[in-house]
Order: structure tokens, then sequence, then C-alpha cells
């Protein structure tokens, strides 16, 4: 039977009623270099006074045990009008819930650890094989209070207005309200020819964010865009796992990025020379001299700004690979991460792990693929064949062999195949801690053994080659 024109399909119906999804897109480094001084000197006054305000109500949102609240009433006494005082509450309350939630995400894993370290230790007593010696029983270090060191404004439309500019020669005015009542400044903006086409025939947001550097002020604009959910219900899972030696390890045996190698050794010199600079200051500081040189280095920056672009461009090639995939990464929690050596936080601090998860949540939006976080408990030592769960699956960085079943792989791809599996499982997601997801890893083990039992042939996996098991292999 013929389709009658201009009739919808069952497959333009389906299309109808996929989810749209809404972003946000920030155009930054937008230089406020056409005002003149007069104007930038009146802004520089109001943002020392915003900035002190901001600060104390970032300290007490930190310390109360309430949780922070933008519509609380002002408490601290200031120069600013109320509408200032009220943007100057919500950017507070912001930074601080920030702070507070990574903070309690961090005691959480170390209680969690800490958990883990005193069974570890009862089983060791209880059956007289000594603990390693390399496993220290974790330390709990508080947290010091945000401190805002960069002047920064993050306005809405109550006290910063972003106007057309209309037959001029700069492409917009911002109208900022200021100490002196009535006299707001009008700053103009004027922008190059890539922030041109960004905002051709957008509507800006009217969220605004000022922020100054180097004596220069900058500028930040945005605008939303509906991005259609282009990925199939019935798409392959793909796993990603995240690590340092390479930065996304996929389920299908593919590795993007790595830390080592160049940008490691960039991190190492420029440490050194901190280091160097740190204890010159130390001698001169002995001595008298109050003019003392900064600690700060300019390689750092660098370094941080190509280790970002190397973690896009490894996520722009997984998804190039994986175009029409459902891609399942770790909640990664890189707060709660430490090592004992500082040498080792410094490298877990370079490789900036955090930027990973964000770069793929925005990476696939604004390509309407779909992806979801799953919980990264023990992934790296579950057995993505028969779940058994121990830190001696992984004798050294690369290598996963499991001491029941004998399946060996890469530790890496071993932990993405675990990720891609955890997708929809909602036992899982309904555990609240580690030690929940311990419990039903080992039951999950046990099933296994009384279906399969311990003779199993060994996979043909080799901790190089990374080729995925096939379902029946894995159990």
């Amino acid at each position: 039977m013929s389709q009658k024109p201009g009739k919808a399909t069952k497959e333009d119906k389906q299309k109808r009623k996929r989810k749209k999804q809404t972003l946000t897109h920030a155009v930054t480094h937008i230089r406020l270099i056409e005002a003149n001084p007069g104007k930038l000197d009146a802004l520089d006054q109001l943002v020392v006074v915003f900035t002190a305000l901001c600060q104390q109500y970032v300290t007490l949102f930190c310390t109360t045990e309430t949780s922070p609240d933008k519509y609380a009433d002002p408490v601290f006494e200031s120069e600013l009008s109320e509408r200032w005082q009220r943007v100057c509450l919500q950017q507070a309350a912001g930074i601080a819930k920030s702070w507070r939630t990574t903070r309690q995400t961090a005691y959480a894993a170390y209680l969690e650890d800490l958990a883990d370290y005193a069974d570890a230790k009862a089983k060791a007593e209880t059956s007289g094989v000594p603990l390693d010696r390399k496993r220290k029983e974790p330390a709990w270090r508080e947290w010091t209070m945000p401190e805002l060191r960069v002047p920064c404004i993050q306005a809405n439309a109550n006290v910063l207005v972003v106007e057309k500019a209309e037959d001029s020669t700069f492409d917009y005015w911002l109208r900022i309200s200021t100490l002196d009542k009535g006299t707001p400044l009008r700053v103009p903006v004027k922008l190059a020819s890539y922030h041109k086409k960004a905002l051709e025939g957008r509507t800006l947001n009217t969220s605004t964010t000022l922020h100054k550097r180097k004596g220069i002020w900058w500028l930040t604009l945005s605008f939303d865009l509906d991005v259609p959910l282009e990925t199939e219900p019935s798409a392959p899972r793909v796993g990603a796992d995240v690590g340092i030696a390479n930065f996304i390890t996929t389920s299908t045996g593919k590795r993007y990025g790595s830390f080592h190698g160049k940008l490691a050794r960039r991190q190492k010199r420029d440490r050194e020379k901190r280091r160097r600079k740190a204890k010159l200051r130390a001698c001169l500081k002995k001595k008298g001299i109050t003019k003392l040189p900064s600690t700060s280095s300019a390689g750092g920056q660098r370094l941080g700004r190509h280790v970002r672009q190397e973690i896009n461009r490894a996520v722009n090639l997984m998804i190039a690979d994986h175009p029409n995939a459902r891609i399942i990464y770790e909640d990664l929690s890189v707060a709660s991460m430490r090592f004992k050596a500082r040498c080792m936080n410094a490298y877990l601090y370079a490789s900036n792990l955090a930027h990973i998860p964000k770069q793929i949540a925005w990476a696939t939006a604004k390509r309407g693929m779909a992806a979801h976080t799953v919980k990264a408990a023990y992934s790296s030592q579950e057995c993505s064949r028969c779940h058994y769960v121990d830190r001696a699956n992984r004798p050294n960085q690369q290598t996963f062999l499991c001491r029941v079943c004998g399946y060996r792989n890469h530790a890496d791809c071993n932990a993405s195949q675990n990720l891609a599996s955890r997708f929809g499982d909602n036992e899982l997601a309904a555990c609240k801690g580690k030690k929940e997801v311990k419990t039903l890893l080992i039951a999950r083990h046990e099933a296994w053994k009384q279906t399969y039992g311990l003779a199993v042939v060994q996979p043909a996996v080799c901790a190089v080659s990374c080729t995925p098991v096939s379902l029946a292999q894995r159990g």
C-alpha cells in the first residue's frame, strides 16, 4: 500500500518525539579596551568593594551548617546597592555550594577508604598474613576556605545590561550600575571577526561575566542553543575510562591521548623551576628584602592550556571513531584522589583529569549524542568476566590479571568494559557507597562461580592487544 503524500511516517513521528537538550555557549576573550581610563577606574573601584563583600559571604556560607541560600537576607553592611548585594549573594552562594559539595564528596571517599583499610587490616590480623607495607592508613586533611584571587563579577540584567549599538563603530554597550546612584557606566564593546561569527543571529542571555587579568578587563557573553538528541535507543554502548597514561581508553580497545612523554617532561621542568624560585624567595626574605620574585610561572599556564588542548583532541578523536554510539563514562571525583608523595599530587594536578568528563559531556551534547555517567567504584579492580574484586588483580599499572578466573587484559580496557556494562544497571545505581557496591559485586561473583565454576578456559587476550572478549567468554 503506497504512502499518502504529506502523511507522517512512523520514523518521522519518532524523530519528533526525540528529546532536545539546551546548551549554553559561552563567547569568551572579549577585551574591553575601547573604554576610556576614567570608566575603567570606576569599574575597578566597584570590583574592589564587590570582591570584598563576596568573600565575606563565601566564608559565611562555607562555615555555617545550613545550605548556602542565594535568596538569604543581606547580613553585612556595604556601600553597594541592594541589587548589587543580591548579585554578590548569588555568586557567593554558588561558589560555596560547589566547594561544600566537592568537600563532602572527598570526605565520603576518605571514610570509604578508611573502612576498606580497616577491613584489610582485620583480615590480615585474622589470617596472620602481614598487611602490605606500601598500604598506609588514609589521613584526612582539612580543606582551606575558598579565596577570591581574580576579580570576577557574574552579573545579571539587574546591574549589567548588554545593549546593541546602533549607528556606532562599536557592536555593544555595557550599561553597568556603579557605586554612585543614578550615574551608570556605558562601556563600549568591539567584537573580533570570530566573535561576530559566533554571535550572528543569536539571542544573548541576560547573565554576563566580567573578570580582570593582568590589568585588562574581559567580557564573557553567552547564548542558548537547542540540540536534538540523535542517538538511537538501540545504539551500541562504548565505555570510556579516564586515566593519565591514556586520557581515554574505550571498551573497543582504542586509546586516545596521554600525559606521559612531552607533557610530563614539561611539567617536571616547570615544577623544578618553581621550586628554585621558592628557595630564592625564602633566602631573600631572610635577608630582609621586601621586593620578592613571584613563584608563579607563565610556563605552567601554557602547559595547562596545552593539556586541555590534548584532552579536547582526544575526545574529538574518540567521538569521530564512535559517531553512532552511546558513550558511557565514569562519574570521576578528582578532588578525592590523593597521593602520599607531593610530586605525584603535582603530576595528578597537572594532568587535569577533571576536564575530561566535562569535555566528553560538552562534545557529545554539542553533536546530539547520548552520554551517561555511571558509578566508578571498583571499576579498575573488578574482573569484567567473573566480577571478582581485589587490589591484587592489578599486578602493575597496565596489566589486569584476575586471581580467580585468569582473565587477562589491559587494565584500562578492562575498566572501560566494566563501565559499559554498568549502564542501565539499576541495582548498582541504587548503591549509596563503595561498600554497598563491593557487596553487590561479591554477590555477583558468587553467582558466577555457581553457574560456571572455576574450570575456565584462559581467554586469548594479552596485556597489549586489548582485544575484547566475546559475551560468551565474559559470562
